[in-house]
């Protein structure tokens, strides 16, 4: 028999095995009935709203030094709303938005672990709860929630990616904070893949995750052991750490592995994938210019909380930047095109690589010679002299003679931009997948993308308007190669073409579709969160457009970022050779690339230069009116008035005629570029200057398309 002591004993033990904490469901109650939400209790918390959940059913338990700070809460509010009395404050009462805007989250280790409770009764993954809201005015505060949705891939809680700071604090995406207490870049990488929670689901059924991104601020920087600025005489892109940087030393004795780049502004550091786990972070240093000022205005001096949303937004609507915007906008056209996919071997029955269809696989391919640029193997190998696409943007000033006393005695000159001209030319443009196959005589046929050889010099426009068939929009002087676009234009027009020769592609796809279908939402959805939505008459969207960058300079940063990711990635699809010590007919890096497709390139362009003179010229038919210049997708038009409303065809009902320039925040619609006096714009043409270059006003020059 047990003696009294030891019953006491036991008795003694079981009393402090008791729970600490009322039920799940009394805390729920306790805080619905204080009128309190579960983001402002994680807040005030200091954690995720998800693990308030957690404890709110069950499946999990609050640790100190939270568990004593969590139950005097309860205690308090038990004191105040006991079970048996009514409410004092309705269940959903709104609450102010807390002042602090950021959520401290822990990471896996550190959090309140998920009990083990068996493989065959373990529930399955919630979707992770809505954390905080980022910083955000009230005037614009529902776009930028909407700007900042969180992941719902259960397995990237935290988003796509984490801005790090000097004092190991990870900004994620939608306000959260992480602890990462790495203090060198092997450490980093590992509390990255097991414990951040980063990363982001695959764009496409065949293709991967991608890798988290870890952007370093200069502090983080310096505290992993990096140097602050890097420094060199080379160009930027170039520069990367010495092999034998201490470093790069910790990352090869931890038996990690770096790309072929090294370690630059843009690093990846990965170990062979196991199975179908890969092992790979990629690192951005804000201090070496990884985020260039031309497609990230303003980004890299932002609060490391502002970068997360900027990036955040950016990773979720378009890809995780793994680079320039160029680069990223080459690596999105892969990611939702996988050059292969699992089939199943007929023979052996086992799943093994192969083609998918539509992309352009993994092998690179040989452009026809003309296609090429001179430098290039292909021609130099062979002897090539026969002349190249010239399939450029516009860059076209018209004759001033040709300027009437009527135009000349309008007041203004007013600048049109077509809202990314190349991603609307992307729209279901059919390009070749295969191998170019050489023709003599060929018919023309305007279904099949290639490389024409044609001589289109006895075609005679209107010299008001520029040459389609040119990018200086002059008059063809004898044969010369085309793509197919601008063949089939000449066929529009009513001229007949016979083709001497032709480089063509038997299997063909649109392969840029899905491409268009995501950076067109992207930017769209982007416009909208800054108040620029389609319901917007054209009046009301001018008014829009005035004023929407100084609405969010954040959100303004991503359309800047998505727009450069468009005409980047159109211009990496004929990446040139980089460095002075390149040698004529030596392969360079971008060759080794199946998306190196210099006729892909040529076609968006064609297309998108045919498009601009369409529109040119049903302007003419409609309204009587020439353009002064064109410099890509900027056209500038002599104005009776400061606003485009003055001049733009409208039908009696007061809506827009098709064919011409319409106004609008989608691809290929127009806006308001700039003005200027219109004796300012024949001095400029006067001199030979494109006054569509400098109508904004200013220091400002367009981009003319790489």
């Amino acid at each position: 028999m047990p003696s009294q002591d030891e019953l006491f004993d036991a008795v003694d033990a079981l009393l402090e095995e008791e729970p600490q904490l009322p039920p799940p469901e009394e805390r729920a109650r306790l805080r619905e009935t204080a009128g309190i939400t579960q983001a402002r209790l994680a807040a005030t918390l200091k954690t995720s709203t998800q693990t308030v959940k957690n404890w709110e059913n069950g499946r999990s338990e609050p640790k100190p030094p939270r568990l004593e700070a969590y139950q005097r809460l309860l205690k308090g509010w038990a004191a105040k709303y006991p079970a048996h009395a009514a409410p004092a404050a309705p269940a959903v009462a709104p609450q102010p938005e807390a002042p602090q805007t950021f959520t401290r989250v822990p990471t896996v280790e550190q959090d309140e672990a998920e009990p083990d409770i068996g493989v065959a009764v373990k529930p399955a993954p919630e979707r992770p709860a809505r954390p905080a809201a980022p910083p955000a005015t009230s005037s614009r505060r529902s776009a930028a929630k909407k700007a900042a949705k969180p992941a719902v891939d259960p397995r990237f809680p935290h988003g796509p990616l984490a801005v790090l700071d000097g004092d190991g604090s990870a900004y994620a995406v939608g306000g959260v904070v992480l602890d990462c207490p790495a203090t060198t870049v092997p450490e980093l990488v590992e509390w990255t893949l097991r414990e951040s929670g980063l990363g982001a689901p695959k764009l496409n059924r065949y293709g991967k995750d991608s890798d988290p991104l870890i952007v370093l601020t200069a502090a983080a920087a310096v505290k992993l052991g990096l140097p602050e600025r890097l420094e060199g005489h080379e160009q930027r892109r170039s520069l990367r750490l010495p092999e034998d940087h201490p470093v790069v030393k910790q990352v090869t004795k931890a038996k990690w592995q770096l790309t072929q780049r090294g370690f630059g502004p843009w690093a990846r550091i990965y170990r062979k994938a196991q199975g179908r786990e890969r092992q790979c972070v990629q690192l951005a240093v804000l201090s070496w210019d990884a985020l260039d000022e031309r497609s990230w205005p303003g980004v890299a001096e932002m609060e490391p909380a502002d970068i997360a949303r900027v990036l955040g937004v950016y990773a979720m609507r378009v890809i995780t930047p793994r680079g320039s915007t160029a680069v990223s906008g080459l690596e999105l056209m892969t990611a939702l095109r996988p050059p292969t996919k699992a089939v199943r071997d007929e023979e052996t029955g086992n799943w093994v690589s192969g083609y998918n269809a539509g992309s352009l696989g993994t092998e690179p391919m040989d452009p026809a010679p003309p296609e090429a640029t001179p430098e290039h193997p292909v021609v130099v190998n062979s002897g090539w002299s026969g002349g190249f696409l010239n399939e450029e943007a516009y860059q076209w000033v018209r004759s001033v003679n040709t300027l009437s006393d009527e135009e000349c005695t309008l007041p203004y000159a007013v600048g049109l931009d077509l809202n990314t001209a190349f991603l609307a030319a992307a729209a279901r443009l059919v390009v070749g997948l295969s191998a170019p196959d050489h023709f003599v005589g060929p018919t023309f046929n305007p279904k099949i993308p290639g490389s024409w050889l044609a001589d289109l010099s006895h075609i005679e426009l209107d010299p008001r308007l520029p040459s389609p068939f040119t990018p200086d929009g002059s008059r063809p002087t004898g044969p010369a190669w085309y793509q197919t676009h601008t063949l089939a234009y000449a066929q529009e027009l009513g001229y007949d073409v016979h083709p001497i020769e032709a480089y063509l592609r038997r299997e063909t796809g649109a392969y840029l579709d899905p491409w268009h279908d995501r950076l067109k939402n992207a930017y769209v959805d982007t416009l909208a969160d800054m108040g620029v939505t389609k319901d917007l008459d054209d009046a009301a969207f001018l008014a829009a457009m005035e004023q929407h960058k100084q609405n969010d300079p954040a959100l303004a940063a991503v359309l800047s970022a998505i727009k450069a990711t468009v005409k980047g990635g159109v211009g990496k699809l004929r990446e040139r050779p980089q460095g002075k010590h390149y040698k004529e007919g030596e392969t360079w890096p971008a060759l080794s690339r199946p998306t190196w497709r210099p006729d892909i390139r040529a076609a968006v362009i064609s297309k998108a230069r045919v498009n601009m003179h369409r529109k040119l010229a049903n302007m003419a038919k409609m309204t009587g009116l020439y353009p002064l210049a064109v410099l890509s997708d900027c056209v500038v038009y002599p104005s009776p008035s400061e606003s485009p409303l003055g001049f733009l065809p409208y039908a009696a009902s007061g809506k827009p005629q098709p064919g011409g320039f319409r106004l609008g925040p989608t691809p290929g619609r127009a806006k308001l570029e700039g003005v200027q006096p219109m004796l300012w714009a024949v001095d400029l043409m006067e001199k030979g200057l494109n006054p569509a270059r400098h109508i904004k006003g200013g220091d400002a020059v367009l981009d003319e398309g790489e």
